[in-house]
């Protein structure tokens, strides 16, 4: 039985890394799975307009989670990587495969953000490495390890503000995350289509869908660093 269990694992696992309809499956899932991620992080770091007590109590709560915390990162890290694998080879197959004149039609009418899935993935890539490094690793700016508030906290919020407060870093980050909304406005459709929802008649539907969230999502992560730029969020009263 348990040669029978590996044997099955083995051919999906086959068919999902060896074929290219395995690969655009996967591309989906992952995708799907970033996707929840890129969401669920702009909720959590919109709850820096609700003040400085809300978003380090909700980044104490996150730090709470101790080993497991780096368990989930270390996840995300290994999906973003599966996603940019596959990615890499299919555009590979692309290239290598010799085009047909339906395969040129059909490039014709591919949309820009479609051709240039594969060039703004790889330039988020760095943005995120870069982000990790800046915010949540502080490795480029080690004095926010000495931020705490009135409670011992980390100093989250004021982390934020100071981070926003050099232009160049916001204006890397407002591009970042525009090239990440524009790849996600096709891409979402794509992951719908990978999945098993390529009806024609879905199309209209999913794009439209596909555009609005990206739509919500660029206006709400950039409305941080526009804010704090603004100097409508301000550093807690007496500065630090």
């Amino acid at each position: 039985m348990s040669t029978v269990a590996t044997s099955r694992s083995s051919t999906v696992v086959q068919s999902l890394t060896k074929t290219s309809l395995g690969k655009k499956y996967l591309m989906a899932v992952t995708g799907l799975i970033a996707l929840l991620f890129v969401i669920g992080h702009m909720l959590g770091n919109l709850q820096i307009f609700m003040g400085q007590d809300q978003i380090n109590t909700y980044a104490e709560k996150l730090r709470d989670l101790g080993p497991l915390l780096w368990v989930i990162r270390g996840f995300l890290f290994l999906v973003i990587v599966v996603h940019i694998w596959t990615g890499i080879q299919l555009k590979l197959e692309n290239v290598s495969a010799r085009p047909d004149p339906y395969a040129y039609r059909q490039y014709r009418k591919a949309s820009l953000a479609s051709r240039t899935m594969f060039w703004t993935g790889l330039i988020i890539f760095a943005f995120v490495a870069y982000h990790l490094a800046h915010f949540t690793m502080q490795w480029t700016n080690p004095s926010y390890q000495t931020l705490f508030d009135a409670q011992g906290r980390h100093d989250v919020y004021s982390m934020m503000i100071l981070g926003f407060q050099n232009v160049w870093v916001s204006l890397f980050y407002i591009i970042a995350v525009g090239l990440l909304c524009y790849h996600l406005s096709h891409g979402t459709a794509s992951m719908f289509q990978s999945m098993g929802f390529n009806d024609p008649r879905y199309q209209p539907t999913l794009d439209k869908i596909g555009i609005t969230l990206s739509l919500i999502l660029f206006i709400g992560y950039v409305s941080i660093p526009l804010s704090v730029l603004a100097g409508i969020v301000k550093l807690p009263t007496g500065g630090m």
